[in-house]
């Protein structure tokens, strides 16, 4: 069955999932994660609320510009009108209005109480600013859906007036009214039984919003698509507050892979490990290795009778081909190669590697190795191209090479109460023929290494000015080593065009950044003289 273009697939991580516990997202990280999620074929990505989160109004402002999407278009959320003001006078719905989007999901109360006693109005006023505020965002020219908040519970206490909230803002123009399971309460079959009387008593197109509180929400999902519904959200890896969203990968393999419902863009499903794991490198969320399809674990197998059988059908002991999601089979004792996914990457970044099958066992046998130290390629794409090159040409690309460096940090002392830690680092490098030796400062060790590397390139390859560090993030690995544990680094730089991620991997924080700091800067002056 083929539902690609009836049907939706919304996500919400960089609204809903990024409510999470001790996830914090800057707008680079959202405009990143967009375009991890465009590459996926989702219908629509959820960028915030403007108007009432300032970080998501630059979001919006910025993504006019800097998003080109392929496959998704942009929703602003937010909610409807305030109680007594007109729709086309409140400033939340002008921030959704001119936010740029084309497409405005409003939030609206459909538990009764929750309208007395959060909104504190009526429930016909309630039923007024759905209408206004929709029939207003319609007239404007944006498509509309709508999220009936704590629908499932405000059904079991008031039925008649939940449903009357979806008559109402379908009949004023919502395309889609998302039933939402708010506080996640909800089980497969009193979701299955909900969404069929909603659909056989309104009519009305009906979608599926699921949290997991009860460890339910893609089984809630998945029943609610089984009674009819034809919109489904979800956050990528499952994020969101408390114990997440639906997982949308989850989602969406589980309705192609086991239900032939044809809902992202042909052969994009591919490339959801990949996605998954890129996008928890920008989160700075260490993946689920036990995620359901794209875990590292998902299709691993131990060794013993399990793996025996393996060799000799892998469908013995697996659900699936591993490679319909971007995945790799292991075995926990000999590991298997990923190397279909060496070649998807390869084929991304302009080197066809299906030719050479000596090359591709060589390039996935070194990222093995690395990725046993600590290395991660999957949003470090600089970083893995520069060792692809290394391993296609026979060399790495070199414009300068370092012969040593150094970081000195002392505490100076102003008052008695009052200490400033100031970094100096000194790099000493040949670059065009010439030696440099160079000192920086900066407020930190890796400030102050960046700006003196810097400053030595510089002066063989001008266009290195152009050059900017946009983003950093530390991870340590083995936590249970303390302070002995490798640290891996992911830097992000642009060169006021674009952007790319390199990573490094050290036995301390200043090891591993300056392995991330030399691969950043190698990958833009290689792209400078291409």
């Amino acid at each position: 069955m083929d539902l690609h273009g009836a049907f939706h697939v919304y996500d919400t991580t960089l609204r809903d999932g990024a409510q999470q516990e001790g996830l914090n997202l800057s707008v680079a990280d959202k405009l990143s994660i967009a375009r991890q999620l465009d590459g996926l074929g989702v219908g629509y990505i959820e960028g915030g609320w403007p108007g009432a989160n300032p970080k998501d109004t630059e979001f919006f402002r910025r993504a006019s510009s800097e998003l080109d999407l392929r496959h998704a278009k942009l929703a602003a959320f937010g909610s409807t009108r305030k109680a007594g003001v007109r729709a086309a006078d409140d400033p939340q719905v002008a921030a959704l209005r001119d936010s740029g989007a084309s497409v405005v999901t409003l939030v609206a109360k459909s538990h009764d109480r929750h309208v007395e006693l959060a909104l504190r109005t009526t429930l016909e006023e309630n039923l007024e600013m759905i209408r206004d505020t929709v029939s207003h965002l319609r007239e404007e020219g944006q498509q509309v859906f709508l999220d009936a908040e704590h629908f499932f519970d405000g059904y079991r206490r008031n039925r008649d007036y939940a449903l009357e909230v979806l008559r109402a803002a379908y009949g004023a123009g919502a395309e889609v009214i998302a039933l939402c399971d708010t506080n996640g309460g909800m089980l497969p079959t009193w979701v299955s039984d909900v969404v069929h009387d909603v659909i056989e008593t309104t009519e009305v197109r009906v979608g599926i919003h699921c949290h997991n509180d009860t460890g339910c929400a893609v089984a809630n999902t998945l029943a609610a698509v089984d009674a009819g519904a034809t919109h489904v959200q979800g956050c990528i890896n499952g994020y969101g507050e408390r114990t997440g969203n639906a997982d949308l990968v989850t989602v969406v393999a589980n309705l192609q892979l086991k239900l032939d419902h044809q809902v992202l863009p042909e052969g994009l499903l591919s490339e959801s490990t990949r996605i998954a794991h890129a996008v928890a490198e920008v989160t700075n969320v260490p993946p689920a290795s036990r995620q359901p399809y794209v875990g590292t674990s998902a299709f691993a197998h131990k060794a013993g009778l399990h793996a025996s059988a393996i060799k000799v059908d892998p469908n013995l002991y697996q659900h699936m081909d591993p490679v319909g999601v971007g995945n790799d089979m292991r075995l926990l004792v000999s590991d298997m190669a990923g190397r279909a996914s060496i070649e998807l990457k390869g084929r991304e970044l302009g080197f066809d590697l299906s030719g050479d099958k000596q090359l591709v066992a060589r390039v996935t046998a070194r990222v093995k190795e690395m990725e046993q130290r600590g290395y991660t390629f999957e949003a470090a794409d600089a970083s893995f191209e520069l060792l692809l090159v290394e391993e296609v040409e026979g060399h790495r690309p070199s414009y300068f090479d370092v012969e040593s460096w150094r970081v000195i940090t002392e505490t100076l002392t102003h008052r008695a109460e009052s200490e400033e830690a100031v970094s100096e680092a000194t790099v000493k490098l040949r670059a065009a023929g010439v030696r440099y030796v160079v000192t920086g400062e900066g407020n930190g060790p890796v400030n102050a290494l960046d700006s003196a590397l810097r400053s030595a390139i510089v002066q063989a390859y001008p266009g290195v000015a152009k050059f900017e560090l946009i983003d950093y993030k530390v991870r340590i690995l083995d936590q249970g080593h303390g302070t002995d544990a490798i640290t891996r680094v992911l830097i992000e730089t642009t060169d006021g065009a674009s952007s790319w991620i390199t990573v490094g991997v050290g036995h301390n924080v200043i090891e591993a950044s300056w392995g991330a700091l030399v691969d950043g800067l190698t990958y833009g002056l290689r792209r400078q003289q291409l």
